[in-house]
């Protein structure tokens, strides 16, 4: 017999449980280092615009199934539609789930070394990013050392799972996001209180469109999707959660202004201590391990602020892999009737197997290579390349096309009336949007992803002749089809 199933206790649980999924390590070093790299405020600008166009829409429907079906992406395209291809795009929800945790949960184990290693004063040597980024392979390099904290953190993330979604997801997230924010803003008013911190200020957020190109175009594009947890199950699931009386076009806002807010606060803590102390803004993916730890070194009371740092990665990384062991959780708690606490011990050790592997790509495994890459580099790829975007173009699609709008309006419409009667444009513009602009922008970013947009493109160019054949004759069937 199943258990009966949980809801959030609170409108404020769900939220800062969805809201801590899509903040994660992303928010805290991706977005402030590519959005100096590309304009500051000029792409911060467009990025906003690529927000509101792909990723609050895609939200709003993913959450939405999941409140409609009550079910993990696997129950809840079965319960609506109950073909096999659609039956297996959920599927690859709970497959992205899988398959990012086991990697990401490496990672985040990085956070809680480096917390130790800060506590044992080893940042006081680093005099050049040069010793920081040596010290960081050496750490790396240790099979102990990367396995034992991906160990750690395994268990933080199945210890919450297990206690349930109102005693450990929801009241988590309660916790965990207050103090995230309140660490947060000490390491604003740290980095804004340094001597020459107005040049990370005008980095971030003096506009410098000469720096706009397409490609900057796509890379916020990208980044929109991917930010807010979209086509991996996880919003899909934390809604599944939710009753009707709760709101989803607001509920998705505010989720979507938290994952912005912290982002551009990372961006204001990070560069502001970067230019006070002299070090390179423009270190990419390095920021965080090789180049922040030069920074605290160099800084007045260097240890404290890098305790409170990497606490603070390490509570957003918790948050997001907390919603992804909840994906395969919930598929096996729903279709395969396991009891929670089952299911989060087997597929949690299950999960943590898997991810040895990828530990293992920065030492004894760096030189085995599968289609030319790592474990960790092939399932990232896996993830973040093709199942990711898959997921969320083809939940647009169903949503905006096979689930019958007249039936999505009528259950968007419960706990949400009030949007209904005072903005109906809003709710028109999210149809279309939906329907029409999300599905193609994700199909850039699928083909940006895997490298084919250039050859899309060139092969666009040298088609022009038959794309307006094809068009034209499109034009004529919808004229006959009118008669």
């Amino acid at each position: 017999m199943s258990e009966q199933r949980e809801h959030w206790k609170s409108k404020a649980g769900f939220i800062l449980a969805a809201a801590g999924s899509a903040i994660g390590l992303g928010n805290i070093w991706k977005f402030p280092y590519i959005a100096g790299e590309n304009g500051g405020a000029a792409f911060i600008f467009i990025y906003l615009i690529c927000i509101a166009l792909i990723g609050l829409p895609v939200l709003i429907a993913e959450v939405l199934l999941g409140r409609s079906t009550q079910r993990n992406p696997v129950g809840a395209f079965k319960k609506l539609s109950g073909k096999p291809f659609w039956i297996m795009i959920g599927s690859m929800g709970v497959i992205a789930g899988f398959v990012i945790l086991s990697f990401y949960t490496v990672i985040a184990g990085w956070s809680i070394g480096y917390i130790v290693e800060a506590l044992k004063g080893s940042f006081s040597q680093f005099s050049d990013p040069g010793i920081s980024s040596s010290y960081f392979e050496e750490l790396t390099g240790n099979v102990n050392w990367i396995v034992g904290y991906h160990t750690l953190f395994s268990i933080l993330t199945m210890w919450v799972v297990y206690a349930g979604i109102n005693k450990g997801i929801e009241q988590g997230s309660k916790i965990m996001m207050p103090v995230l924010f309140f660490l947060l803003v000490l390491l604003v008013i740290r980095g804004i209180t340094l001597p020459g911190a107005e040049k990370g200020l005008a980095f971030l957020w003096s506009p410098d469109w000469s720096k706009i190109s397409g490609q900057s175009v796509l890379i916020a594009l990208g980044h929109a999707f991917f930010t807010i947890s979209l086509g991996m199950g996880a919003m899909m699931t934390y809604g599944s959660y939710l009753s009707e009386k709760d709101n989803i076009p607001s509920a998705s806002l505010q989720i979507v202004f938290l994952d912005t807010f912290i982002a551009l606060l990372a961006g204001v803590a990070i560069f502001t201590a970067v230019f006070a102390m002299g070090q390179d803004p423009a270190s990419g993916p390095g920021l965080i391990f090789v180049t922040l730890p030069v920074v605290f070194a160099k800084m007045p009371g260097g240890v404290i602020w890098a305790v409170l740092f990497f606490l603070l990665l390490t509570l957003a990384a918790l948050t997001s892999a907390i919603s992804l062991l909840e994906v395969v959780v919930a598929y096996f708690v729903d279709e395969r009737k396991w009891k929670r606490h089952k299911a989060v011990m087997v597929f949690g050790f299950v999960v943590f197997l898997v991810g040895i592997p990828s530990a293992l790509s920065f030492n004894v495994m760096k030189d085995v290579h599968f289609f030319g890459k790592t474990w960790f580099d092939n399932a990232d790829y896996l993830a973040s390349n093709i199942l990711l975007p898959g997921g969320g173009l083809f939940i647009s699609i169903f949503v905006g096309w096979i689930w019958g709008f007249d039936k999505v309006l009528i259950d968007l419409k419960k706990g949400s009336e009030s949007l209904f009667t005072k903005y109906p444009m809003i709710i028109q513009a999210w149809r279309i949007f939906l329907r029409y602009l999300s599905p193609v922008m994700i199909m850039i970013v699928f083909l940006h992803s895997v490298g084919l947009l250039e050859s899309a493109m060139h092969q666009l160019r040298t088609s022009w002749v038959m794309i307006s054949l094809v068009c034209g004759l499109l034009y004529l069937f919808i004229q006959s089809r009118k008669k």
